[in-house]
């Protein structure tokens, strides 16, 4: 009996590229269509891979669609205060009953991040493509198999630094040095409820960065690392009026 393939949606708000024509060249397929390209060639058989943007009904994203994702990676910069908070609610309750969530990039900004954390998530930028080096700090995790050396160094980047205002991961995978001097959490793990969250740093629009195998391998790793485990989310409210034991009255 062979197993079901994973369902993976890789959602963009799909701006960038269609008003930028640097970014419009450089992703002629979105940013998305990118991303679920290297996914399918890197997973093969083992996934199902979709796509979804912002201009959408629903955004792509309805009740049915999300029902039928077991991992959403989540791509957004120009136009997060435009997602439906319909939308994030939704999105908020599969992955507390174990949807995985893939989020990149400039998505720490956007809605459902801020929502499942419950903090700014602000951090500090620069853009003048300046040299990374993502050092893996996390050589045993399974988020990073596959990768030949103890850092990914990209050529140019747009460079995020501390303080990144986040909760304390579960995890920090990759911590990222950047030619001008800062330093980042550049690869960090959260659950909540049932569900696994994996903040992936790289990935500016203007940069190919997402054609890079190294970046390409962990985008693969995360979906194998974030499906769902099968355990019940447990998170409504009871009001169990039959006890498990006898109770003493104590009139």
């Amino acid at each position: 009996m062979t197993s079901q393939p994973l369902r993976i949606t890789i959602w963009n708000e799909f701006v960038h590229e269609r008003e930028d024509p640097v970014v419009g060249k450089l992703y002629p397929d979105g940013i998305h269509g990118a991303i679920a390209a290297a996914l399918r060639e890197k997973l093969g058989d083992a996934a199902e891979v979709s796509t979804a943007t912002q201009d959408q009904p629903e955004h792509g994203l309805s009740a049915e669609k999300l029902a039928a994702t077991d991992v959403l990676y989540w791509w957004g910069h120009a136009a997060h205060n435009d997602v439906s908070d319909e939308v994030v609610d939704r999105v908020q309750q599969r992955v507390l009953e174990g949807m995985g969530l893939i989020v990149l990039h400039s998505a720490h900004d956007s809605k459902i991040f801020k929502r499942l954390l419950g903090t700014r998530c602000s951090l500090r930028w620069r853009e003048v493509g300046e040299r990374e080096r993502l050092w893996i700090t996390a050589p045993g995790h399974p988020l990073v198999s596959g990768l030949p050396n103890e850092y990914i160094e990209l050529p140019r980047a747009e460079m995020y630094g501390e303080y990144f205002d986040i909760p304390q991961p579960d995890d920090v995978i990759f911590i990222s040095w950047f030619e001008g001097g800062e330093v980042f959490r550049s690869g960090c793990t959260f659950t909540r409820g049932a569900g696994k969250i994996f903040y992936f740093r790289p990935g500016h629009e203007t940069y190919p960065i997402y054609y890079d195998p190294h970046i390409q391998q962990v985008l693969a790793n995360a979906a194998q690392w974030a499906r769902p485990s099968g355990v019940t989310y447990v998170g409504e409210c009871r009001n169990p009026q039959e006890s498990l034991s006898p109770i003493e009255r104590r009139d």
